[in-house]
């Protein structure tokens, strides 16, 4: 192994170990490559800077905004509203509202940590006062949350399109059967959960309760047909429509709720420019990584030892899906997808994996890891708002994310789950 490969390799994974925040690992660790490579130290910042100047990239600082829009503006206590007159009498009805107001704001945002912060502050108080515990409060909305890298317009298939080079339109596609099948697990295990516990089940809505919650949700059930409306109908690009998320999140909560008020603005804007910094400065130092990585041929060396070693396909899928699943219990997700794509893609190219159903795998991945313990972001989200520590919630999520892992099978071995709906 080269002293290069070393580096990023070994140097990476000490750095973690020793507590560094991911993009500082990952930059010190290209610096120091680049410095024993004899190369000019420039390339760094001109690989960063390359590496951020994708008009697709543009779309994820709009949709963390128009997640905090939404939230400021009322838009995801009105969703919860709705759900709640529809699936409350089901049983595990508070959990049914959770999963359903979930996938909705998912559909707007495209941002797990926004969907879990912003539907987590509304439900997880309401499910305590009614009876669950904190813990499954927790869970549960969390596993609701992390639909999102799954449903259009998802952050993720954003990220893995410019990667990979793949149409992020067709990309959005193969997500939305995985993610409804999620949904329907959770669904399962809230309802099967209910029924052993013997839990009260609530009153069906009245009709007026139903005409004045749909009266005042209008306005936020409309949001995912504006942006998915006009990404299938041709309207505006999927960055476009990011920026429409904005503009009608900013009208609804400034206008027509009028909730959101011209001084809560630098707050809401300066809560997405943090998430959103988070992600583009892993985005950015990983594609000095990645030049590393291809100047080396890792990736090529790599797809050429899998292919002489291993000959069955399902087994390389099994290998991979097992790989990301340990290293999303001690890296960042987008980490990994920027950091090892090109490994990936040749690895899935070595085998004929058609790239749209790759890229469905892969952020499948990407969800489960942001749930999973002990380092899943939203995790440590819903834990703040709830105030319990990691064990708990822990405990409480296992059901949900096996349940995943079982979608992730799914997913992985039938490839109609993911290309249904682009074919």
């Amino acid at each position: 192994m080269s002293t290069t490969a070393l580096i990023l390799t070994a140097g990476f994974a000490g750095l973690v170990i020793l507590g560094f925040p991911f993009a500082f690992a990952i930059g010190l660790c290209v610096l120091a490559a680049i410095v024993a490579a004899g190369i000019e130290p420039m390339l760094l910042p001109q690989t960063m800077v390359a590496g951020t100047q994708s008009f697709s990239l543009l779309a994820i600082p709009f949709f963390m905004l128009a997640g905090e829009l939404m939230s400021a503006g009322g838009l995801s206590q009105r969703l919860v509203r709705v759900a709640d007159v529809f699936v409350r009498h089901l049983p595990g009805g508070m959990g049914w509202v959770v999963i359903v107001a979930a996938l909705v704001f998912a559909a707007v945002s495209g941002s797990a940590p926004a969907t879990t912060a912003a539907i987590g502050a509304v439900m997880i108080p309401a499910m305590i006062e009614r009876g669950y515990s904190a813990a499954y409060a927790t869970a549960l909305t969390v596993s609701a949350s992390v639909l999102a890298p799954l449903i259009p317009p998802s952050i993720a298939f954003v990220i893995w399109g410019v990667i990979a080079e793949q149409s992020i339109a067709k990309l959005f596609l193969s997500g939305v059967l995985p993610g409804l099948l999620m949904a329907a697990g959770l669904a399962v295990i809230v309802t099967i959960q209910a029924l052993r516990e013997k839990r009260p089940r609530e009153k069906h809505a009245t009709a007026v309760e139903v005409k004045a919650a749909l009266r005042e949700g209008i306005w936020a059930l409309l949001a995912p047909v504006v942006v998915l409306g006009g990404i299938y109908g041709g309207a505006f690009t999927p960055t476009e429509a990011a920026v429409v998320a904005c503009l009608y999140a900013l009208f609804v909560g400034g206008v027509i709720e009028r909730r959101l008020k011209w001084s809560h603005l630098p707050a809401v804007i300066g809560r997405a420019m943090s998430l959103s910094a988070i992600v583009m400065a892993i985005v950015a130092v990983s594609t000095g990584f990645g030049f590393l990585v291809a100047q080396e041929q890792m990736a090529t060396k790599l797809a050429a030892w899998l292919g002489a070693n291993i000959h069955e396909k399902w087994i390389m899928l099994a290998a991979l899906n097992i790989g990301f699943f340990v290293l999303a219990a001690v890296m960042d997700e987008i980490a990994i997808m920027v950091i090892l794509g090109p490994m990936l893609i040749a690895i899935a190219n070595q085998f004929g994996v058609d790239p749209i159903h790759f890229g469905a795998m892969i952020v499948t991945n990407v969800a489960i890891g942001m749930a999973a313990p002990p380092i899943g972001y939203c995790l440590f989200v819903g834990m703040a708002i709830s105030g319990l520590k990691l064990w708990p919630v822990a405990r409480a999520i296992m059901p949900f994310i096996v349940m995943m892992l079982v979608v992730l099978m799914l997913v992985t071995y039938v490839p109609t789950f993911a290309l249904a709906l682009v074919k």
